[in-house]
């Protein structure tokens, strides 16, 4: 059972930091997007795309300390 829980966990991690790799790469590319149609507002806009990042990336380690943590 070890064996198959280990394995389980190694792809729960995989999915976890994929999933937060492509989270951060839609946000970034959003607020590009953004800043290029306003640029007057583009401070705002990096300042709440750092502090989404920041969230979604404690997701991401949270969840993958849980898979490490199942194993």
């Amino acid at each position: 059972m070890t064996g198959l829980t280990g394995s389980l966990s190694s792809i729960g991690v995989g999915l976890v930091v994929c999933g937060a790799g492509y989270s951060i790469a839609k946000l970034s590319a959003r607020a590009m997007d953004n800043m290029a149609r306003q640029p007057e507002v583009g401070a705002r806009i990096q300042t709440v795309m750092i502090i989404a990042a920041a969230l979604i990336e404690g997701i991401a380690l949270f969840g993958a300390v849980i898979c490490l943590v199942v194993r």
